[in-house]
């Protein structure tokens, strides 16, 4: 492999091509647009429409896209030549600034919400400059927003920038309240830690219902899991190496920061980490991500499997979102630095996070509701569904100190003693790590610990922004009528300190006994499953506040609410259509065949001697005959339990009778199905067990 430096961003139109390729009048100008949002003339985009076009040529693109992030979850990508006609009968290569700009997809097919009737078919992509163009395969890819014919957004890119734009805006308001005249924009930055499963392909085509759904319904636990904590942060298998070799080939081909790798908690399990980078741009490179993953997997025999739970009774998949703030010179506007108790801005902005976090808990919970996530949060290895914030020691003494009005004597540096005279000697962090907690910081960021490792970055990020939008703006809006600033400023960090502190939890999130606390003492929310929290988006305290950021309008809204509740029930309907077919082709069938084996046997036996007394088969075959009969009746019952859910029109209702009513029935099937793989004959069995598929890559 050539030194990365050397290949990095190759098939990215990125800062070094533009400046190569373009004028310096058109490059400034771009720059302009890129940096300060400046508005687009149209001979500049027909100049690096031209630029584009022969660059990707040159690295042997021939069609274009614009590429998208619809509410489905996953991106869209229409594509079209280069190619024109030409008067002798050939073709030339032609990209125009209006096709970079603007492209024109068919909006019918996409969830929309009730935001279009369906023949209502005309949508537009509208380039985001901002974030880089890149080569896939032979395809020049532009990110692009979406949005209808009306100009309702109908995808996850246009509010993340509207939200980006929100921030931006009230967090210069404080910055020039403190002085700062420097600063142009401010903007969020994100890293997303990506985690994984990966299992071979060979034992993936043997299972419809990882095939189906990205998650084994079925699954007795195996002798060993992850009990011995032997594989976090363990050697990398061979195979599972090169993967990662390749896979980091990929991206940083992409211009995709790929930084940290190692093998996470369970079998199988493995973690991904990128360098951060400007919100918007970490969203598409994350997308990209958990494409190119999938595919290198493919490449090399194997399946990467990103569903939050794909497997019971071991370690989910999340995907920690790290969100920090900073300005356009490099300034972090939530780092502490040496004396945080004398850091007026770093306390306030501080002070606008805890506040957003402890008004907007419910859009924090809905931003990463899914049906997969539901069955992660609150497990052994996840956060909870209560969102809470996690200070360490010394924000906490600090914030102690504030709200008392006492003075803060800081925390004395302690140094590490290893009691090996040749270890190097270093200061011991003022705080510690809370891997429990939903959301921690983490020295100069805060770490949101709830993501799904399938979720899109974008939706968390639109509502944490949008939250601290609000807190910035009241706090400025305060500020600037003030007679006394200093006076003002230090009330405000303290109401804000009493008011909010509820949300701060430095303890063991895992605990039951915080739940109880968080949800009976604290009056904190706990809502555990998406038609839980879902509906919330539509509460009026959170619809005045994003439709007055123009985040999002009324109308979308509601229809990002229906199609949220619309996936959770199609999701969970086609599990449980596949474990009725599983069950009743595969289960019963299985078990069918090892009870006559069972019954030959003990035939036989009594044939040659009628004194043997057959006990071991005769009481498998009582257990296995009664496991056949139990299956039977709890996969009619999941059936008529999903039928009588087909006429239910309204998607609130819907969801809350698969919440109680299928996700029971399903509960009840598997654990009947999973008692007898455990006695069932190993090769009667009629797919790879969770020994098989948790430790097969070698």
């Amino acid at each position: 492999m050539k030194n990365v430096s050397e290949f990095f961003g190759c098939k990215v139109f990125d800062d070094r091509v533009m400046k190569a390729n373009l004028s310096a009048k058109i490059y400034q100008s771009l720059r302009k647009t890129i940096d300060e949002g400046a508005k687009l003339d149209i001979s500049v985009a027909n100049a690096v429409a031209s630029a584009m076009k022969d660059w990707a040529v040159a690295n042997g693109a021939t069609h274009y896209t614009h590429w998208f992030q619809p509410l489905t979850g996953v991106t869209a990508e229409k594509h079209d030549s280069f190619i024109s006609p030409s008067p002798d009968g050939g073709v030339i290569m032609e990209f125009s600034g209006k096709e970079l700009i603007k492209g024109e997809p068919d909006a019918s097919s996409f969830p929309s919400g009730g935001l279009r009737a369906t023949f209502e078919a005309r949508g537009y992509t509208a380039w985001d400059p901002t974030s880089y163009a890149f080569i896939k395969g032979k395809t020049l890819c532009i990110p692009t927003a979406f949005c209808s014919y009306g100009g309702e957004a109908l995808d996850k890119k246009t509010p993340l920038l509207r939200s980006m734009e929100a921030l931006n805006k009230q967090a210069l308001r404080i910055l020039r309240l403190f002085g700062n005249e420097d600063a142009k924009c401010v903007r969020t930055s994100v890293g997303p830690e990506q985690e994984y499963f990966l299992i071979t392909q060979e034992m993936y085509e043997k299972r419809k219902d990882l095939q189906f759904t990205g998650r084994t319904l079925f699954g007795a636990k195996p002798p060993k899991g992850q009990e011995m904590d032997d594989h976090y942060f363990g050697v990398i298998k061979p195979r599972v190496a090169a993967y990662m070799e390749e896979l980091n080939e990929e991206l940083w081909k992409l211009g995709i920061l790929a930084k940290t790798e190692h093998n996470e908690v369970a079998p199988a399990q493995h973690e991904l980490a990128p360098i951060y980078t400007t919100t918007n741009i970490a969203t598409d490179h994350n997308q990209l991500t958990m494409e190119i993953m999938q595919k290198v997997a493919a490449k090399n025999g194997l399946v990467c499997l990103l569903h939050e739970k794909p497997f019971a009774g071991v370690n989910g998949s999340g995907k920690h979102n790290n969100w920090s703030l900073a300005t356009d010179k490099g300034v972090n506007l939530l780092s502490p630095g040496e004396t945080p108790y004398e850091n007026a801005q770093f306390l306030l902005f501080l002070c606008a996070v805890i506040k957003a976090v402890d008004d907007y808990q419910d859009l924090l919970r809905l931003s990463v509701a899914t049906a997969g996530n539901d069955h992660r949060l609150g497990a052994n290895e996840a956060p909870p569904a209560v969102v809470s914030i996690f200070l360490g020691d010394e924000l906490n003494a600090v914030l102690e100190a504030i709200e008392t009005d006492t003075p803060y004597e800081g925390m004395e540096k302690t140094q590490m003693k290893l009691g090996v005279n040749v270890l190097p000697k270093f200061n011991r962090d003022t705080t510690d790590r809370n891997r429990t907690s939903p959301f921690a910081f983490t020295g100069n960021k805060f770490e949101f610990r709830m993501l799904g490792s399938s979720n899109s970055i974008a939706c968390a990020n639109i509502m944490l922004n949008s939250a601290v939008a609000e807190s910035l703006k009241i706090y400025a809006d305060r500020l600037e009528k003030a007679e006394d600033f200093e006076e003002t400023l230090h009330e405000m960090i303290r109401k804000t300190i009493k008011d909010h502190k509820h949300i701060i939890f430095n303890g063991n999130g895992y605990d039951e006994t915080w739940i109880k606390e968080a949800t009976e003492k604290r009056g904190l929310l706990n809502y555990r499953t998406t038609p839980d929290c879902m509906p919330h988006l539509l509460d009026n305290k959170n619809v005045k506040m994003l439709t007055s950021h123009k985040v999002f309008s009324e109308a979308e809204l509601k229809s990002r609410c229906e199609i949220m509740l619309d996936n959770y029930c199609k999701t969970v309907l086609i599990e449980a259509n596949t474990m009725i077919d599983m069950a009743k082709t595969e289960i019963a069938p299985a078990i069918s065949a090892y009870v006559l084996e069972l019954a030959n046997t003990a035939s036989t036996k009594k044939a040659v001697d009628e004194s043997i007394s057959c006990g071991y088969e005769t009481e498998l075959l009582k257990k296995l005959s009664g496991f056949e009969e139990q299956i039977s009746i709890y996969a009619e019952e999941l059936e008529e339990a999903v039928m009588n859910l087909q006429d239910i029109e309204d998607i609130e209702t819907k969801a809350y009778g698969i919440r109680d009513r299928v996700l029971n029935k399903m509960s009840e099937l598997r654990v009947v199905c999973d008692e007898a793989e455990k006695v069932t004959a190993k090769k009667y069995w009629p797919f790879p067990t969770y020994g098989e598929l948790l430790f097969g890559v070698r």
